[in-house]
């Protein structure tokens, strides 16, 4: 008797076809959120237009909280497949120069803002009526800090700050300068191009930090002191 085997599984279409489901879900959320608001849209209305269930973006995110929490999550990622914050780290690692690697924290932010400073701005706006989004906009405000305090230690670590800084006050201009209100403000509202933005950015943090294009001596690697 012959038998016949089943076919086998397909994971991978499966993987894909869930990735491809959620891109679309959180792409309709953003245009959403962002066009007619967070308290207006419903999870159907995101359904509809991401041509999935809601069913599925309940199970999948858990309603629209946890939707704008993976967005900002997603945002914080900037393009590519290795996320923005590695190859902000590598970036950090290599470069010898202090003012350079300044200027480079610049250029990310011309990546990473316009995706995430809208969605932050958003929460910051629905906070004043709904308290777990005024937690949700701490939470990210309180990472940023978190993350910004990891880059002046390691700034600090091999180059000397400018005189009479500490890591956390640096960490707290890094933090400043990383705002989304920051971003609205001269983007938004001003009109700013991001690149403009972010060279400003990063010059900013040369002389915050370091004392500017003048103070070279003061920012040599720590072991050549």
């Amino acid at each position: 008797m012959n038998t016949v085997n089943p076919r086998p599984y397909d994971s991978s279409r499966r993987r894909e076809q869930a990735r491809h489901n959620r891109e679309a879900i959180v792409v309709a959320a953003r245009q959403r959120f962002l066009n007619v608001g967070f308290t207006a849209t419903t999870i159907a209305s995101i359904a509809a237009d991401a041509g999935t269930s809601a069913d599925t973006i309940y199970k999948s995110f858990g309603g629209k909280a946890g939707l704008l929490r993976a967005m900002c999550t997603d945002a914080l990622k900037g393009e590519g497949t290795i996320p923005a914050e590695q190859r902000s780290d590598a970036m950090q690692a290599a470069e010898a120069d202090p003012r350079r690697m300044l200027r480079g924290l610049g250029a990310f932010t011309t990546e990473v803002a316009p995706r995430i400073a809208p969605l932050l701005l958003l929460l910051s706006t629905t906070a004043e009526v709904d308290p777990s989004m005024a937690q949700l906009r701490a939470d990210f405000d309180t990472a940023r800090l978190t993350r910004m305090t990891h880059v002046a230690q390691g700034l600090a670590s091999k180059f000397q700050l400018r005189l009479g800084l500490s890591v956390d006050e640096a960490a707290e201009i890094m933090w400043v300068y990383s705002s989304p209100e920051l971003y609205s403000l001269l983007v938004l509202t001003r009109g700013w191009r991001p690149e403009r933005y972010g060279e400003f950015v990063g010059e900013s943090l040369v002389d915050a930090l370091l004392g500017g294009r003048d103070a070279d001596k003061g920012t040599e690697p720590l072991d050549q002191v």
